[in-house]
């Protein structure tokens, strides 16, 4: 789910930051927690992605009030061509997205001076004008680029 102009209003902001040392140091006690957090075509990526990915995650569960039973697997980072970040949202955190009405989550990411940093915020659509219909969501099939 990536950001465009909505003007729908913030359903909320999420900020995280993690320090790259000490996450390379608890990512490295085994395999176990990094299969936790992250897709298998994630794991071998460097550990200050791999911390602004997690620091991404945490801004997003902030962004969606931090419910209990989010799955960390259940938001994913994606690259766009030129580099910008965005997320795919499935499972539990789709599911509390589309509970809060969210239809765009915007995310900042940066790694400088040993720490990896993420900004996220949730937007809703605007409401319809009055009197025309409003379109049902798109598919999963109708989202894939």
């Amino acid at each position: 789910m990536t950001g465009g102009p909505l003007a729908g209003g913030v359903v909320g902001v999420g900020v995280d930051v993690v320090g790259l040392e000490r996450f390379a140091a608890v990512m490295a006690r085994g395999p176990a927690l990094r299969a936790r957090l992250f897709d298998p075509d994630e794991v071998d990526l460097p550990a200050r992605s791999l911390a602004a990915r997690f620091a991404a995650k945490e801004a997003l569960a902030k962004a969606l009030g931090a419910p209990p039973g989010l799955r960390w697997r259940d938001a994913r980072v994606h690259r766009g061509p030129h580099g910008a970040p965005s997320f795919e949202l499935r499972g539990t955190v789709a599911a509390r997205a589309a509970a809060l009405g969210v239809a765009a989550v915007h995310l900042s990411l940066s790694h400088d001076a040993g720490i990896a940093t993420a900004f996220v915020v949730a937007e809703r659509a605007a409401p319809a004008p009055p009197g025309e219909p409003v379109p049902p969501p798109p598919t999963p099939a109708e989202e894939a680029p």
